[in-house]
């Protein structure tokens, strides 16, 4: 079975968004909501997190390539507007 990779956005309850990839998808969701696993310090802080979006990939290289991409548009409107098409609401102040 050939092995997928993936990348993904995860949003938590105030709308930050976390960009990661992975080869484990739902593993690596559950290693950003339990604390003290030594993964992500900043999901660990900021939690809990749900997924919104994920994009499967053939090859590591791939999804590491999408994910860097994803992360230089520094921009949580460009990840709602492009990638969400608007399905995920802007927090409330």
């Amino acid at each position: 079975v050939p092995m997928s990779y993936w990348v993904y956005i995860l949003q938590n309850t105030v709308g930050k968004f976390y960009i990661g990839s992975t080869d484990n998808i739902e593993q690596r969701v559950l290693d950003h909501n339990a604390p003290g696993r030594g993964h992500s310090t900043f999901t660990h802080r900021n939690g809990p997190w749900v997924i919104v979006w994920s994009e499967q990939h053939p090859t590591r290289a791939a999804a590491i390539a999408r994910e860097r991409h994803i992360k230089s548009m520094k921009s949580s409107r460009w990840i709602r507007e492009t990638l969400l098409n608007g399905r995920v609401p802007m927090p409330r102040d």
